[in-house]
């Protein structure tokens, strides 16, 4: 609501309409090949399905007291808000599966939460051993045992 102290800028607010609601399209397009990716993706990997309605939350349009355009708005903010939350823990969650390797620090960098348990950066040797771990325990354990291992190393 920060806008309403703002009330000289009001042309700029409604210019902005040409530019925010366009981003609907790639919203959806986005939305789309994700659930398609998160759905085959997570199966095949035998990882737990994100629940998508613990991100995307519209519900803001029912409050009586707001107007049309601050419903539309609302709904708006809740999918397109929601869906990047939701995306970014799929991509999350996929870079844990697949890599688990903290970026380089620096360059003010700011590390996403789902990198606290990822190895060190640069961290040879502790990458070579979980990597001969995972190896042996695919050699001897069935599949279960080793997503049972992958996700311990992410908790670390």
């Amino acid at each position: 609501m920060e806008y309403r102290r703002h009330p000289e800028n009001t042309l700029n607010h409604l210019l902005s309409i040409f530019f925010i609601y366009p981003m609907i399209a790639p919203l959806i397009i986005l939305d789309f090949f994700l659930e398609i990716y998160h759905n085959i993706g997570f199966r095949l990997y035998g990882l737990p399905l994100v629940e998508r309605e613990k991100y995307i939350r519209i519900d803001r349009h029912k409050l009586s007291y707001l107007g049309p355009v601050a419903k539309l708005n609302c709904v708006y903010c809740g999918y397109a808000n929601g869906l990047l939350a939701y995306a970014a823990r799929i991509a999350g969650d996929t870079e844990a599966y697949w890599c688990g390797i903290k970026h380089e620090v620096g360059n003010g960098y700011i590390e996403p939460a789902h990198h606290k348990h990822f190895l060190k950066y640069g961290d040879e040797v502790a990458y070579r051993q979980i990597s001969t771990r995972l190896r042996q325990s695919y050699g001897v354990a069935k599949e279960e045992k080793v997503c049972k291992l992958s996700k311990e190393i992410r908790l670390r």
